[in-house]
């Protein structure tokens, strides 16, 4: 009985895992956060968020670069570490700045936190056996 509630009876694989959080949390990103961005560049590019001092249109591009190129990259385990790297500091300065590191409230940064997280495991685990990196 207690096997069963320790799910033992499953096979343990965590390249599929790590392959599950890589096409998962980086279509996520893209979808959600980065084509939208890209899509509507010349909208947004002159009241994007300058954290650097860098220029929004500037400061748009590279986060475009992370939530577009990058969650490309790590979906398909290519680069996987340099890009989940990318997506990091791109999180970070997401939940820091842009929500001001809040967890709870209007405007947190909840959602930011969590891809950081994500990222952050997969840049510490590699991109798993079934990546293109370990090819």
């Amino acid at each position: 009985m207690l096997n069963a509630l320790r799910f033992r009876f499953l096979p343990v694989n965590v390249d599929l895992a790590l392959l599950l959080l890589r096409v998962g949390f980086s279509a996520g990103l893209l979808c959600l956060h980065g084509w939208g961005k890209l899509a509507n560049y010349t909208e947004r590019m002159h009241r994007f968020t300058d954290p650097f001092g860098i220029g929004s249109p500037v400061s748009l591009a590279l986060s475009i670069f992370a939530e577009v190129v990058c969650s490309v990259l790590i979906a398909l385990g290519l680069f996987t570490r340099f890009a989940a790297l990318v997506c990091i500091i791109n999180m970070t300065v997401a939940f820091v700045i842009a929500h001001e590191a809040r967890l709870v409230g209007p405007r947190n940064g909840e959602l930011a936190f969590a891809y950081l997280l994500v990222f952050l495991a997969i840049f510490i685990a590699g991109p798993g056996r079934y990546s293109i990196d370990r090819r």
